[in-house]
């Protein structure tokens, strides 16, 4: 065989391996109108004996908050995690892959190996988040394939298991802005990218559903600082953590903005209103958690409340 022909023929078998590929992993994302369609109906209500969760993440889903979901939903609230630092979707499904952060993270009660755990089918719902940069984790993590994988995975082991994409935020500091990525990430990554994308490869009978704190966040902050602030929370810094100089972290949550957060879980996952929820919460490490003030605590509640029933794909009934 000549040394042109083998050319050919090797870039034939390329081209037809990366048309199977093609074939397998991009196959054409639903319109809008089916992404509409897939959220005309609710979710399934809650199992009335309380539920048990999976998360799986990172530092955005942290032990804390959902340490405070458990207090918000009740004694037989239970749930297990897997988180890493700044870990994809791609790195927790891949054995080869390195989660940076694994032993820190995990080396508590409610660790619980990820895999095995979706596999059980032993849980009423798995909540998923991605890494953030979210468009580099698309672009690179291949984040729509990957939380198709998990979702599939959990379908097949359980199919009454209620799949949720936890919607995060991206830094403070962010050039193009904070409330503008907010505003726009929504449709262009979380929804047409990520929803859409379990809905094209896996064609389910139920949707990943949405856990919008990322929009929680933003109404809130406009809120507030639209009025100058309430008492001593005065704008979108007082939702994040400070480092020891006294700066900022742009991008990791205080106990306030993880309570926010564990809110917004506790009104997707349960359907029910967070008014009047209880404020005064333990932290993971069984220490106290600084509580918001009592107007600012009812101020996130009626805000979460009114961002969940604004969006279908929370999957709660209007």
């Amino acid at each position: 065989m000549t040394d042109r022909t083998t050319l050919l023929v090797g870039l034939a078998v390329l081209a037809a391996t990366a048309a199977v590929l093609w074939v397998f992993w991009a196959r054409p994302q639903p319109r809008p109108e089916a992404l509409r369609a897939a959220y005309a109906e609710p979710a399934p209500a809650p199992p009335a004996g309380g539920m048990r969760i999976f998360h799986l993440g990172y530092s955005l889903v942290g032990r804390d908050m959902p340490a405070m979901l458990a207090q918000l939903a009740g004694p037989n609230h239970r749930y297990e995690s897997q988180l890493g630092w700044g870990t994809s979707l791609k790195q927790h499904w891949q054995p080869g892959e390195t989660i940076d952060g694994f032993e820190a993270e995990n080396t508590h009660p409610r660790f619980r190996s990820a895999r095995e755990a979706i596999a059980s089918g032993d849980y009423n719902a798995l909540v998923l988040t991605e890494m953030v940069e979210i468009r580099d984790a698309i672009k690179y993590q291949q984040s729509g394939q990957y939380l198709a994988h998990w979702a599939a995975l959990a379908r097949k082991a359980n199919p009454e298991t209620r799949i949720y994409l936890y919607e995060s935020w991206h830094r403070l500091d962010d050039p193009e802005g904070w409330l503008d990525r907010l505003d726009r990430d929504l449709e262009r990554y979380w929804k047409a990218a990520l929803l859409a994308g379990d809905i094209a490869r896996n064609r389910p009978k139920r949707p990943v559903y949405l856990i919008p704190a990322g929009q929680v966040m933003a109404r809130f902050v406009r809120v507030l600082e639209a009025g100058g602030g309430v008492g001593p929370v005065r704008s979108r810094e007082d939702l994040f953590q400070r480092r020891e100089s006294g700066e900022t972290d742009p991008i990791h949550v205080n106990d306030l903005g993880a309570w926010l957060v564990a809110l917004t879980h506790y009104a997707v996952l349960y359907q029910t209103s967070p008014v009047g929820l209880p404020h005064r919460l333990l932290r993971a490490d069984g220490t106290q958690a600084e509580a918001p003030p009592d107007e600012i605590a009812r101020l996130m509640q009626r805000v979460v409340w009114e961002v969940v029933q604004a969006h279908p794909e929370t999957g709660v009934p209007r």
